[in-house]
């Protein structure tokens, strides 16, 4: 597996979510887990980190093949001021300590309902942990409000997720937050 880093200064998360799945999600690389990393320098914005099969980098996409630095052609280039937030993006995502996973192997199948161990069997997340810290039962029924973005914490794709009725979980992660203040 290879990890890259890319920063294109979207300002929020939906930007570059959008962005990945305009862009990345169409090259169909199987195994790939594209997350987005909050970064603060040299100005607060999302940067992205992907993790394709070795086999794909050269093979993905228009321009098929690696940059003399052996990026993805098919990646664009991260604009010179943007390069820190990149490898520390690509850094911690290699790590597996941080990044928010928006594409990873099994999310198309986490539509609707389905229970914790469907999700587990059924995708590349490693373990589902209820806010506070306790993992969920494998029968608990997840409401995934086709929304399901798990995070890398201490080397395991986690799901944090919050009841939502007797034997019922959702991810804490809202698909459409209600910004700070909004009815001011």
């Amino acid at each position: 597996m290879r990890t890259v880093g890319l920063s294109l200064g979207h300002r929020t998360d939906e930007e570059a979510e959008h962005w990945l799945r305009d862009t990345v999600r169409p090259l169909g690389l199987p195994g790939m887990v594209a997350c987005t990393h909050l970064v603060r320098e040299p100005w607060p914005h999302v940067a992205i980190s992907l993790t394709v099969a070795k086999a794909d980098v050269g093979r993905a996409g228009p321009g098929r093949g690696t940059s003399p630095a052996g990026r993805p052609s098919w990646l664009p280039a991260t604009p010179a001021e943007l390069c820190a937030a990149a490898e520390y993006a690509a850094t911690e995502h290699a790590a597996l300590r941080s990044g928010r996973a928006v594409l990873f192997p099994g999310v198309e199948r986490l539509t609707g309902a389905v229970t914790v161990g469907e999700l587990l069997a059924a995708s590349a997340i490693d373990q589902v942990i209820l806010l506070g810290g306790e993992p969920a039962d494998a029968e608990d029924l997840v409401l995934t409000r086709d929304f399901v973005r798990p995070q890398w914490r201490d080397r395991l794709l986690t799901l944090i997720v919050t009841p939502a009725g007797p034997g019922r979980v959702a991810p804490f992660e809202v698909p459409n937050p209600t910004p700070c203040c909004a009815d001011h």
